[in-house]
């Protein structure tokens, strides 16, 4: 299936949030939730993309078939309106091969691969994962450099390889070494998304195209804003947004674990998912104080 959002340069779109997954009390999915949340976060936060069932979608404690129901139902929701990219990266090659089928079948427009978590392979198994999975499916693929999760980087070396591949399009960069990522930028057509919050801006800077973001479950519609002035050549009011975000960025990405943040700053703005699952707990009662505080200083308003 085709993107509905993709742009010259910008295969995924501009901005995505990772999204979290909503759950009822008793801890199942809640699929009229996901369909909620991914309809707000496009039409009011301003999302051309959204990811599911990534890190913040707690896609360590889903099982393929939850997987399978929650991407449907974005897609169902939103796939008309934005891009859908699933997350399918495991350690396993075999499984995370299994997993693009399904998102394929499912409607998804593109795929999300972490470099494979735990197991610490070489970079040549990198390049043969990575390879592995992109053949498996016509859909475009956006690898995942996240070494202090995965425990492993992606070399340059390897990234440069990789883009040879036709559906090798992009990398979510949360690595934070922005010369490293300028280095294949120059020397490849690979397009860079900024995957961690707290350096969209100086991302745009180098050349990244957009961001895949956490803090978009609450302030896309900013972030939106950023990347739109930055590409019209308004560094100083984009520089401004920027500014006036940090204060939920740090309380939704600093402070513990991002799903947990995520969503409690979601039920501060009236937007509750539900529970997160074990391991991960809710926040308490200390962190969503100061995050109250946060969300407030970066002008938020917040439900009674």
């Amino acid at each position: 299936m085709a993107s509905p959002t993709q742009t010259s340069g910008a295969p995924f779109g501009r901005l995505l949030t990772a999204m979290v997954t909503p759950f009822d009390r008793d801890g199942a999915v809640d699929a009229d939730g996901v369909q909620r949340l991914a309809t707000y976060l496009v039409d009011e936060q301003k999302n051309d993309g959204l990811v599911v069932s990534g890190t913040t979608g707690e896609s360590a404690t889903t099982s393929d078939a939850e997987k399978d129901r929650i991407l449907r139902a974005v897609v169902e929701a939103v796939g008309d309106r934005a891009t859908v990219v699933a997350g399918v990266g495991t350690y396993d090659t075999g499984h995370s091969i299994e997993l693009a089928q399904a998102a394929e079948r499912a409607g998804a427009h593109g795929l999300l691969v972490v470099t494979p978590y735990y197991n610490k392979p070489p970079q040549e198994g990198l390049y043969r994962h990575f390879t592995a999975v992109a053949d498996s499916t016509g859909l475009p693929v956006m690898l995942y450099d996240i070494p202090t999760r995965s425990g492993v980087e992606i070399s340059g070396e390897t990234l440069t390889r990789l883009a040879v591949h036709p559906r090798i399009q992009a990398v979510k960069d949360a690595k934070g070494d922005l010369f490293a990522g300028s280095q294949v930028m120059a020397r490849t057509d690979l397009a860079f998304y900024c995957g961690d919050d707290t350096l969209n801006l100086p991302w745009l800077s180098v050349g990244a195209v957009g961001f895949v973001s956490v803090v978009s479950h609450v302030v896309g519609a900013d972030l939106a804003s950023m990347i739109q002035l930055y590409e019209a050549g308004d560094v100083k009011a984009a520089r401004e947004v920027h500014q006036r975000l940090l204060p939920a960025v740090t309380g939704i990405m600093t402070r513990t674990q991002g799903a947990i943040m995520v969503k409690a700053a979601l039920a501060l703005v009236g937007r509750g998912v539900g529970p997160l699952r074990l391991p991960l707990v809710e926040a308490t009662r200390e962190q969503i104080a100061l995050l109250r505080a946060d969300l407030v200083a970066s002008g938020l308003k917040l439900s009674d």
